[in-house]
């Protein structure tokens, strides 16, 4: 009798456990699992490794921009200019390149200056004139889009030459034996690691979610918070430069390039566990939350479903996301 009571409490004991350590686990990556299954399901051919690569591919812009989004995110702020960057980036990078492969690194770096100028306005704003960062920085969507459009005249004009193109739809012939193994993938990968790093291993973390929590608190600490405030602008407002280099070089020059992928990134970051008005994020979860975005904008594709109903259900993920932060963030404080 004893003995079977030892059993029952190890039985019990090792299921509490179990329990804890699935309670434990980021929601957000059994999500991206499911969908990882049912797409596979429904197309049979998804995960051969040049299909799955190719995915992968068309995926890396959201989840590099998600990325930087959770930047701003922790630190207590929003930016809604980041689709904006990516437009403007397209267009004026192929109106500065013209199709002229010489132009194309000048472009590139005159790009990030650019990208480092909105995240500068972006933080000073926020920062100093006390301008919160829904209304500054959906101010400089505006402006950003409105730049890009000025200067095309409305419509796409000039071209991205082939090595501009390239990191968004090209790759490295054999590496891994594989036929084409994706720039964007080896940009992915970069970007995710070193965000990571800044984020969860770096001091400059420590202070920006110190930051979100309690920015005066923060301050008491040490912490130069305008800095740090201006810096988080300054990152998202670069990484969606290199985001819109990604879709430029994949999908070609478009005035529609960034359109929606503010809200995407912000609901792929909550999705991912980063909390609305800051404090808390992690880079790893908030990119695969803009990747299962990703999977199921595919699933819907496949299971037919026209367009317009497919961006409702896009929109109805969104506010989900944003309400189920909102009502995290209330029972916590």
């Amino acid at each position: 009798m004893t003995q079977i009571t030892a059993n029952t409490a190890i039985e019990e004991s090792l299921g509490a456990r179990a329990w804890r350590w699935l309670r434990a686990i980021n929601p957000v990556y059994l999500i991206a699992l499911a969908l990882l299954v049912w797409v596979g399901i429904r197309n049979p051919v998804f995960f051969q490794p040049d299909n799955f690569l190719t995915f992968l591919q068309r995926a890396t812009p959201l989840m590099i921009l998600t990325a930087g989004q959770v930047f701003v995110l922790v630190s207590g702020g929003f930016d809604l200019s980041v689709g904006s960057v990516v437009t403007s980036t397209v267009i004026i990078g192929a109106i500065l390149a013209n199709n002229d492969p010489g132009a194309t690194w000048w472009v590139m770096l005159a790009l990030l200056l650019g990208g480092l100028l909105v995240g500068l306005v972006n933080g000073a704003v926020t920062t100093f004139l006390k301008v919160p960062s829904l209304i500054a920085t959906l101010g400089m969507l505006l402006v950003a889009k409105g730049v890009g459009l000025l200067w095309s005249g409305g419509a796409p004009r000039g071209y991205l030459p082939d090595n501009f193109r390239m990191w968004g739809r090209s790759g490295i012939e054999g590496l891994f034996g594989l036929q084409d193994f994706p720039y964007a993938v080896i940009v992915l990968v970069v970007f995710g690691v070193g965000y990571w790093l800044l984020l969860h291993r770096l001091n400059y973390g420590r202070q920006l979610l110190a930051l979100g929590d309690n920015p005066r608190a923060a301050r008491l600490s040490g912490v130069n918070v305008n800095l740090v405030r201006i810096s988080a602008f300054v990152i998202c407002s670069m990484t969606a430069v290199v985001a819109g280099v990604l879709l430029g070089g994949r999908g070609g020059v478009s005035i529609e390039a960034g359109t929606g992928l503010e809200m995407q990134s912000i609901a792929a970051a909550v999705l991912g566990g980063t909390m609305l008005l800051g404090g808390r994020g992690s880079i790893p979860a908030a990119m695969t939350g803009a990747l299962a975005l990703e999977l199921l904008f595919t699933l819907l594709n496949l299971l037919g479903l026209p367009k317009p109903l497919r961006d409702a259900v896009q929109g109805l993920i969104i506010i989900a996301a944003v309400a189920y932060a909102a009502y995290s963030m209330r029972r916590t404080r």
